[in-house]
């Protein structure tokens, strides 16, 4: 019996497929995070596993955001000086697991979830339900989990900038022109093409894997500082008055209005204070 409760694993021939099923909308809570701290753990100590899948069991959300709910009206948890936070932390022990790790993307991945996405080493992204955004700087803060960084290294500083400040969603199409995803492929088609990807990579030589992933990881891994800054920027500002409030409001409109907010989060974020 799995022992998640967030997520579902199933192996073959070197490839485990992770699907995320954290209901109503799969967002990155606390429970999500238990499990993906257990999953990367055994992930880092698997030698038969040599690529890794991430879906979603969801048709409308891959992983929705960051669970920001549970902060408003909580105390202030400063970070320790010098530390990134737990979910940037646990975001590059993730990039650095020595498999393969692919991301298929059917739905919405903002904030968290665009962040996780970033944190793999390929992305795949369906060209009629693929959406991905950073709404963080609409409620007074900056995508504090490696979102910043990892961007301006994909994409450029004006296209990073148009995202992490526009806070758009963006749909498949113009991730895959701007660099955010591999490539947009049929919604059909997407699920066959990254699987025969995975056994493809997966019947290569182990050392191969090994060798490239270093190399690669080695010219293009984040700087530690700045994900360092960009997590003690977004917690030092998580708890003012600005953002708590903005954060509240967004949070109603979800509750109030069903799954309209979460849905339409890019074209509804600059309606605060208003009622949606």
């Amino acid at each position: 019996m799995s022992t998640y409760r967030t997520l579902r694993r199933e192996d073959s021939h070197g490839v485990a497929v992770i699907h995320f099923n954290n209901p109503p909308i799969n967002l990155v809570d606390r429970a999500l995070l238990v499990d993906l701290i257990a999953l990367t753990k055994a992930l880092e100590a698997d030698q038969d596993i040599r690529v890794v899948i991430f879906r979603s069991d969801h048709p409308d959300f891959f992983l929705a955001h960051y669970d920001l709910a549970g902060e408003v009206g909580g105390k202030p948890r400063p970070l320790p000086e010098g530390m990134a936070s737990p979910l940037s932390t646990l975001l590059t022990r993730i990039s650095r697991l020595p498999q393969v790790t692919i991301g298929e993307l059917q739905g919405r991945a903002r904030g968290a979830g665009s962040e996780f996405l970033l944190a793999l080493d390929m992305r795949f992204a369906s060209r009629e339900r693929g959406l991905l955004g950073q709404p963080e700087a609409a409620v007074g803060l900056l995508p504090g989990a490696g979102g910043t960084v990892r961007l301006a290294q994909l994409l450029g500083r004006a296209r990073a900038l148009e995202v992490c400040l526009g806070c758009h969603d963006f749909d498949a199409e113009l991730a895959e022109r701007y660099g955010w995803i591999n490539r947009a492929l049929p919604d059909a088609e997407l699920p066959a093409f990254v699987d025969a990807l995975a056994r493809r990579i997966a019947g290569f030589p182990a050392s191969s894997i090994t060798h490239v992933k270093a190399v690669v990881n080695k010219v293009t891994e984040p700087d530690p500082q700045a994900l360092i800054e960009e997590s003690q920027r977004f917690v030092g500002n998580m708890y003012s008055d600005e953002t708590l409030k903005r954060v509240a409001w967004m949070v109603e409109q979800t509750n109030k209005s069903g799954s309209t907010m979460e849905m339409n989060m890019g074209p509804l974020l600059d309606r605060y204070p208003a009622e949606i």
